[in-house]
């Protein structure tokens, strides 16, 4: 039952500061909400921690488990499994595994729910309860995506994360969050029944060649597909996919969401729901559709490419600074898409290591930038500059994530962001060399981002600029002007970047771990594109 109470646990969570919302007028009732969120966020990440430590994650944790045959060896070998019917006469299953792959982004989510929840401690004070309870949900939903391998059970996950979500963006969120969340919602959705069809179509498909209809990943795995029933489908899972990485042009949706959504929904859109489709793309589409996905890759390649220089183009031009974290995030999800097609071994394991580390950076931003928000009440850059001088300890802070973007060596991006280079000059050298012109771009965008906020001659010095309305249905009263005293790290923000700051160094220093975590996993996905 150790996965089920994976998501049993934020989702109990969710239920139980939901009903004490009813109680939540005074202040004892909204830190109660807030302190059973921690709790049940902070649970999941004790359990995560606990299953690496107890499996031995070092030294590669999927060396344990029950492996499969044949192409089924492309899903690695489960640590863990749980497996029962949940609706034989449709032949859908309840079965959920865990790999090191998805082990490391299981305790991503525990670590980035623990932060999305400590950041909100202050700026969420309307309808409190509510407010957690779409997290848990949300938090559910997305460790329900990683370790599913009944492809219904997939789908109900993938579609658990997005109502919730719609819910903290529309109602949390600030001046455009209707638009925002609507977007957000449509773009989800249609792409998602898209997925919704091509699970169908491969459930019968299989039924059809084999005399067992199923919708069970390993068994559905190596099923063979006339080639052009195998594009198809492929296209209905890249869709879906596609969205949320999300991968140009299907990225419109991002920046809106990101400038309209609470600090607590940026940082879980950012960190975890784009990691969702990158996990798809090595998880479903890789093994499901090897010989489709082989014919698209240089395609794939391309548009990762065009994301990565597009990206970094329109953070450069952005004068909103969550908008030019969104923009950073296609542009960094850009080298995902890269590596994933890439197909060898040397760019998949770079891709898993951008994942874990474009969460903890990107995060760590969404997080700066909230707070900047919570002290000024805007986020347009033209009214930022020579904070560093009156917060010195966020701008210490912010600098470590900023050069982690730009791919400094010595922090996690760059580890990630290499391997994914070298293994794509192997696949296709061109792609590569352009895509390599993208860690310039984000050099620019990110010492821009630096100058423009933390250095640079103070904006309104004498007190004559003053804070941009803030929206008080997320936060609570506006605080001071731009020209008044801007008050640095409280003990609480320290303690959020502190543990975001040394994770994202660990993994510049030491990647060795992760490495082995994802490595039989990656190994049997790099074997199999190897045989086509």
């Amino acid at each position: 039952m150790i996965l089920s109470w994976l998501i049993l646990i934020p989702l109990c969570g969710g239920v139980l500061t939901g009903l004490l919302g009813r109680w939540e007028h005074g202040v004892r009732g909204r830190r109660a909400i807030r302190w059973i969120a921690l709790g049940a966020a902070l649970l999941d990440l004790v359990l995560a921690a606990a299953i690496w430590l107890g499996r031995g994650a070092g030294a590669g944790v999927g060396g344990g488990g029950k492996g499969m045959a044949g192409l089924a060896q492309a899903s690695g070998s489960w640590l863990i499994e749980q497996d029962f019917a949940w609706i034989p006469s449709l032949g859908i299953r309840y079965h959920l595994g865990l790999d090191g792959m998805s082990l490391l982004l299981v305790a991503l989510t525990g670590l980035i729910g623990v932060i999305a929840v400590l950041v909100s401690w202050r700026e969420i004070t309307r309808r409190v309860g509510l407010f957690h309870s779409a997290l848990l949900f949300v938090l559910a939903g997305i460790n329900g995506v990683f370790l599913a391998l009944d492809l219904v059970l997939f789908y109900v996950f993938w579609e658990v994360m997005l109502v919730p979500m719609y819910f903290v963006i529309g109602a949390w969120g600030h001046e455009r969050r209707i638009y925002a969340a609507i977007k957000f919602f449509l773009f989800t959705l249609a792409s998602g029944l898209l997925m919704l069809v091509a699970i169908l179509g491969l459930h019968y498909f299989h039924g059809r060649a084999t005399g067992v209809y199923t919708f069970d990943y390993s068994a559905l795995i190596g099923t063979v597909l006339p080639v052009g029933t195998e594009r198809w489908l492929m296209l209905g899972f890249l869709a879906a996919f596609l969205v949320k990485l999300p991968a140009v042009p299907l990225h419109n949706w991002l920046p809106d969401a990101h400038s309209e959504a609470p600090t607590a929904g940026s940082v879980i859109l950012a960190a975890l729901l784009l990691k969702t489709g990158a996990y798809g793309l090595l998880r479903f589409i890789l093994p499901l559709f090897p010989r489709a996905a082989a014919e698209f890759a240089p395609v794939a390649m391309l548009l990762g490419v065009i994301g990565i220089l597009y990206g970094a183009m329109l953070a450069f031009a952005q004068r909103d600074l969550k908008r030019l974290v969104a923009y950073t995030s296609v542009s960094h999800m850009g080298f995902v898409l890269l590596g994933a097609f890439a197909g060898n071994e040397l760019a998949l394991q770079g891709t898993v290591m951008q994942m874990i580390c474009h969460g903890i950076s990107t995060g760590a931003l969404f997080v700066i930038a909230g707070m900047l928000y919570e002290r000024t009440g805007t986020r347009d850059l033209g009214r930022m500059g020579g904070f560093w001088a009156r917060m010195p300890r966020m701008g210490g802070m912010a600098m470590v994530f900023v050069l982690a973007s730009l791919g400094l060596p010595g922090l996690g991006n760059f580890v990630g962001e290499i391997l994914i280079l070298i293994g794509a000059y192997r696949a296709n050298a061109v792609l590569a060399a352009i895509a390599a012109a993208g860690v310039v771009g984000a050099t620019i965008y990110s010492l821009s981002l630096m100058q423009r906020v933390f250095l640079g001659a103070p904006v309104g010095g004498g007190g004559e600029v003053t804070a941009g309305r803030r929206d008080s249905s997320s936060t609570g009263a506006g605080q001071a002007g731009l020209g008044a005293a801007l008050p640095d790290l409280t003990a609480r923000e320290i303690l959020v970047l502190a543990v975001l700051a040394i994770a994202i160094v660990w993994l510049g220093l030491f990647p060795q771990p992760v490495l082995n975590a994802a490595a039989p996993a990656i190994s049997a996905i790099g074997r199999l594109f190897a045989a086509i």
